[in-house]
C-alpha cells in the first residue's frame, strides 16, 4: 500500500513538474512570432541635446497570413512616449511604433521599456528598449529642421539657435551629413560668461530628388566626452507630379490568376502620360492618351508560375520634360496551387504552424 501511494506521489510530482515547464516555456514561444515581425527591438538615441527632437521609428511588417491588430502600447518611462501608426496589419502590410524621447522635460541617462501588445490573431508581447542621454548644457531651437513640403527644384532655408552654458571655449568644430543635397553654415552668436550661442543656417540644394526627407545632420564639438549630437532634418520634396498609392500591392494570387488595381497620378496643371515602363512582362500597364492634371491608369497583373515575392518598379513618363516622372513600386505574392509542393512563402502563426500558442 505505501509503494503504491509512493509511486502516485512520483507519478502526480512528475506531471506537475512537466505542466510547470511547459507553462513557463509557452510565453516565450507565444512570443516568438511577434517578435519576428520587428525590424529591431532596441534603440539607443545615444547623446542628444536638450529639447532636440529624438524619435525611432519600430518598423513592424506582417509575415503571416491571418491579420495582425496591435490593441495597446505603454512605456515605463515618462521620458519616452511612444504612438502606434497603422494599428491593423493584413499580410505584408508594414506599420511603426514611434517612441519619442521627452529631452525638455528629463535630462541625463534614461531608459524606458516600451510594451507592444498584439491581440490578433493571438494574444502577444512584445517589448522594445529605448535609452540615451540627455544633455542639459546644450539646448537646440527648434528642436529639429522641418523644412515642410519643398516644390522640385526650388531648395529650402532652416535656421536654428545653438547654445551652449559652460565654459567660455566651448566650439562647434563641424556640422557633418552623408545627405550631398545639403549644406550648412555655422555662425557664432555669442561668447562670454560661460555662455556660447551659435546660429545654424541649413540649406536644402534645388537638386534634391523627389521624396520624403528623413536624415540627420551631426553636430562635433570641442568636448571631451559627447562630442557628437544627432539633429533630426525631415521634410518632403514634391514632384511635378504624384502618384498613389506610393505602394501597389496586388495581392497573394495563384499561378495564372489575373488581378486589375488602379494608380492616381496627378500634376499642377494638365499634362499627357507619353509611356509607362514596368521591366515584368506580367504587367500590362496601357497609358492613357488625353491631356488633364489627374490620370486613373489601370494596372492589369498576371501571375507567373513560379512562387514567390513579386517586387517591381513601375516608371511614368510624361511630355513635361525628362525630370517630369512618377514612379511607384508593386508587389505581388505567388502562391502555391493546391496539392503542390509548399515553399512556405507566407508564414504561418505558432497554432497553425504546429507550435504552442498562447
Amino acid at each position: 500500500m505505501f509503494l503504491l501511494l509512493r509511486n502516485s506521489v512520483r507519478v502526480f510530482t512528475g506531471l506537475f513538474v512537466l505542466l510547470l515547464t511547459a507553462w513557463a516555456s509557452a510565453p516565450a514561444t507565444a512570443q516568438e512570432w511577434a517578435i519576428k515581425m520587428f525590424d529591431s527591438t532596441s534603440h539607443d538615441f545615444q547623446t542628444v541635446p536638450r529639447g532636440a527632437k529624438a524619435v525611432h521609428r519600430f518598423k513592424i511588417k506582417n509575415l503571416y497570413e491571418e491579420d495582425a491588430h496591435i490593441s495597446g502600447v505603454r512605456s515605463s518611462c515618462g521620458c519616452t512616449t511612444p504612438q502606434i501608426v497603422k494599428p491593423d496589419l493584413k499580410t505584408f502590410e508594414v506599420g511603426e511604433i514611434v517612441a519619442e524621447f521627452n529631452t525638455r522635460a528629463f535630462m541625463g541617462y534614461k531608459s524606458a521599456t516600451v510594451t507592444v501588445n498584439f491581440d490578433k490573431p493571438f494574444p502577444a508581447e512584445v517589448q522594445l528598449q529605448v535609452s540615451g542621454f540627455i544633455r542639459s548644457d546644450v539646448v537646440l531651437t527648434p528642436g529639429s529642421i522641418d523644412l515642410g513640403s519643398v516644390d522640385f527644384g526650388a531648395g529650402a532655408e532652416k535656421k536654428i539657435s545653438v547654445t551652449y552654458a559652460g565654459r567660455n571655449d566651448w566650439k562647434i568644430v563641424d556640422a557633418k551629413t552623408a545627405n550631398p543635397h545639403f549644406e550648412v553654415e555655422l555662425l557664432p552668436k555669442e561668447r562670454g560668461g560661460g555662455r556660447v550661442a551659435y546660429e545654424m543656417i541649413v540649406r536644402l540644394l534645388k537638386d534634391a530628388p523627389p521624396g520624403y526627407i528623413k536624415d540627420q545632420l551631426i553636430l562635433v564639438t570641442n568636448d571631451d566626452k559627447g562630442t557628437e549630437m544627432p539633429v533630426d532634418i525631415e521634410g518632403r520634396v514634391i514632384s511635378a507630379f504624384t502618384v498613389s498609392p506610393a505602394s501597389l500591392f496586388m495581392g497573394a494570387l495563384q499561378p495564372g490568376q489575373k488581378v486589375t488595381k488602379q494608380l492616381v497620378v496627378r500634376g499642377k496643371k494638365p499634362f499627357r502620360i507619353t509611356s509607362i515602363e514596368c521591366p515584368d512582362g506580367n504587367f500590362s500597364i496601357e497609358p492613357p492618351t488625353e491631356s488633364k492634371p489627374v490620370h486613373l491608369v489601370p494596372v492589369v497583373y498576371t501571375a507567373g508560375d513560379k512562387p514567390g515575392k513579386i517586387a517591381q518598379q513601375i516608371s511614368i513618363f510624361t511630355d513635361q520634360g525628362d525630370e517630369a516622372v512618377a514612379k511607384c513600386t508593386a508587389y505581388a505574392q505567388v502562391i502555391e496551387l493546391p496539392g503542390t509542393a509548399e515553399t512556405a512563402p507566407v508564414e504561418k502563426t505558432p497554432t497553425e504552424a504546429g507550435t504552442s500558442g498562447p
